[in-house]
């Protein structure tokens, strides 16, 4: 499955149409939550489950969308973070 169409919607949401005809929308918010790199995963394991983070509009920012392989995008958010490499496979769910 490939996305044919990637773009933020609102501000708030990152829309993806894909090439079966399916769409997701998915809260930035959530994208940065779950955010795959190892900083980000190193942090929630030692938070722990009951941590919830609190984003600026900074931090929620899209700067740049980039298609990694044929398996998943590379997000880079207006703070600098641009380590997170998002899996088809998580963006479908």
């Amino acid at each position: 499955m490939m996305p044919l169409q990637i773009k933020v919607v609102d501000k708030k949401y990152l829309y993806i149409k894909w090439d079966d005809n399916k769409e997701n929308t998915i809260k930035l918010v959530n994208l940065r939550r779950n955010c795959p790199c190892a900083i980000c995963a190193s942090e929630r394991e030692k938070q722990g489950d009951k941590y919830i983070p609190i984003y600026s509009d900074q931090q929620l920012k899209i700067k740049n969308i980039k298609m990694i392989g044929n398996y998943a995008i590379g997000i880079d958010w207006a703070d600098e973070h641009n380590t997170g490499i998002y899996d088809f496979s998580i963006l479908t769910k």
